[in-house]
């Protein structure tokens, strides 16, 4: 067959025929008698083939050893075009992510694109420091998309950096869907970052997504739910702050919200019997038992007077001696 043919059936035009024989990849049978090249079925055969291997994404010079090559192992070359692919395809979808997060930042020129892809690209760095000026200055002419925000949120790892970031957050006031997507990772350190995310943010939404945070499988998710519900006025917490107390989970942040929860009309009562109840487990240690003790200290009415007083002769001295030393902060000594 003369090129125009094996071009037609091939679908290779002829130019692309020249340049493989220029490369040694296909090199025509023979000439008829005046000069033109002929190929054979096998020439055809072999056009296939490096088409094939093209389509996998093989350079030419990768054909060329494939079909050429006896030592040549196709389980190593599918292995790695496999792998190339899988980071293309990172890639394209990092490249598409950071597109569709500059999009969403509004930008009104090519100012605004500069500005957000700079603090992107800050946000991904591997500078604590770095990090935390681009959170910091998150809210400023070209705000980080929510999405990036949130992103950066529950990946970081650095106590201050993360501060920032939730800060930044905060003040964008977005995001809870996100957050609440990260609530419901399998990795314990994504849901702690996901419900302090939330806690530091404003608003009845994020109110709704803590109460539902107090019933979360997870008990770290559920401790750092409660304190900000307290904060907020939301009695659901005090179950959960009380235990905190008792077990000495952050129990002075806790103490602080049933302070602040016992502000509430009628919530007072609940909270002191809620500490006494907690107190009367004959399971607590000594510790146990002075931390809920201190805890009776921001506690008003009369059912917390009389658990201080009773406890004022309670035959462990430490729990003794501290409730004494309320009753007289409370003018009840």
């Amino acid at each position: 067959m003369l090129i125009g043919e094996v071009a037609r059936r091939s679908g290779v035009s002829a130019r692309m025929l020249r340049h493989y024989e220029s490369l040694g990849l296909v090199r025509p049978t023979g000439r008829n008698d005046v000069g033109y090249r002929e190929y054979s079925e096998d020439d055809v055969r072999r056009i296939f083939h490096i088409e094939s291997l093209r389509s996998l994404g093989l350079s030419l010079r990768e054909v060329g050893r494939a079909l050429d090559d006896p030592g040549f192992s196709p389980a190593e070359l599918v292995d790695d075009l496999a792998r190339r692919t899988r980071e293309r395809i990172a890639s394209e979808r990092e490249l598409l992510t950071r597109l569709s997060r500059i999009g969403a930042a509004g930008p009104g020129d090519w100012e605004d694109v500069l500005r957000t892809v700079a603090l992107l690209q800050a946000l991904g760095s591997s500078s604590p420091g770095t990090r935390q000026r681009a959170a910091l200055s998150s809210a400023g002419e070209a705000p980080v998309p929510v999405e990036a925000l949130v992103e950066a949120v529950l990946s970081e790892p650095d106590p201050s950096v993360a501060g920032a970031l939730r800060w930044a957050l905060a003040r964008a006031g977005d995001g809870l869907a996100l957050l609440a997507e990260g609530l419901d990772s399998p990795d314990a350190e994504v849901r702690a970052r996901a419900v302090r995310a939330v806690a530091g943010i404003p608003g009845e939404a994020a109110s709704t997504l803590l109460r539902e945070a107090l019933g979360h499988p997870d008990v770290a998710v559920r401790r750092y739910a409660a304190p900000a519900l307290g904060a907020r006025g939301v009695g659901d917490a005090v179950p959960t702050l009380i235990g905190m107390v008792a077990e000495e989970v952050r129990d002075v942040e806790a103490a602080d919200a049933l302070g602040v929860l016992a502000a509430e009309p009628g919530a007072a009562e609940r909270i002191a019997a809620g500490l006494v109840d907690r107190l009367a487990d004959g399971t607590l240690d000594a510790s146990a038992r002075r931390r809920l003790t201190q805890a009776l200290a921001d506690i008003p009415g009369p059912t917390a007077s009389r658990a201080l007083a009773e406890l004022a002769g309670d035959g462990d001295r430490g729990v003794a001696v501290t409730a004494v030393y309320l009753r007289g902060l409370r003018g009840e000594g």
